[in-house]
């Protein structure tokens, strides 16, 4: 038994890999505000390399890279363009010549129209159903099919995918292709994870809740809907920093036996 335990331990591919954020080239999408800005503001100060990928408010981008100005990269794509997550992962490969870690995190919540008699309803419908598809899942999933093929060459890598408790419970009524794109979204990760272990490779999803991010504040401030601020069980909404602290944590590589995993953190409001 000792020496299948031996055997067993030596083929844990990755099991040598250094812990910790330091010296790792991270590329986070959607980088400028919220998550991704609280995600970027911890991978610095872990040490880490980051490209931060924004769409249009590079002003963020700036703000956020004055802190460690020789250690980040800022890159503009608006991913809804198909085209776009080619070229974002070329230009972030080019930077250093490599990535260690890529963190999905950019996304869109946008509700469908309602139903109508028009002809323009099914054009509209179809729009946001595409768009949100587009963002939400088409673009993570090639980066992350980029990622894989890379980390292969490497002998391991990381991918963390923000996905929400929208993927197991759905979502309020006309955001059916959000829930259903993170639902797509959990799937993926733990298809990467199931056949590319063997490959070092780890892959992660993360699932909030309510956030308080200002795509957040602006649902409720613009719908007049109160009902995010009392689902959560601690009667608040979730802070970024938190979901941040657990992104950066899985980033490290210090959970590696997680993989594959979705880490809830909705304050109770679904608990599984």
């Amino acid at each position: 038994m000792a020496g299948l335990q031996g055997d067993a331990m030596a083929e844990d591919r990755g099991a040598g890999q250094e812990v910790g954020l330091d010296g790792k080239v991270v590329l986070v999408t959607g980088a400028s505000r919220g998550i991704g800005a609280c995600c970027v503001r911890n991978l610095l100060d872990g040490g880490a390399s980051v490209v931060l990928h924004y769409n249009t408010n590079r002003e963020a981008a700036e703000a956020l890279a004055e802190a460690a100005p020789q250690r980040c990269h800022l890159l503009g794509a608006d991913l809804g363009d198909e085209d776009a997550p080619q070229a974002l992962w070329r230009q972030a490969l080019g930077w250093k010549g490599r990535i260690d870690v890529l963190i999905n995190n950019a996304a869109v919540y946008e509700a469908e129209p309602e139903i109508g008699d028009d002809a323009g309803w099914s054009a509209a419908w179809r729009a946001v159903w595409q768009r949100t598809l587009q963002i939400n899942l088409l673009a993570p999933a090639e980066l992350a099919t980029r990622a894989v093929e890379h980390f292969r060459s490497r002998g391991g890598g990381i991918l963390i995918h923000l996905s929400s408790r929208a993927a197991h419970r759905g979502e309020k009524p006309l955001l059916g292709s959000y829930a259903a794109s993170k639902g797509a979204l959990n799937a993926l990760s733990h298809t990467f994870a199931r056949n590319h272990g063997a490959d070092g490779i780890l892959s992660y999803a993360v699932a909030p809740g309510w956030v308080g991010t200002d795509m957040s504040w602006d649902y409720i401030n613009e719908t007049g809907d109160r009902g995010p601020l009392g689902e959560n069980a601690l009667g608040t909404l979730i802070p970024p920093e938190e979901v941040a602290n657990i992104v950066t944590f899985l980033a490290s590589g210090a959970a590696r036996h997680a993989t594959g995993t979705v880490i809830d953190i909705n304050g109770a409001s679904f608990p599984r």
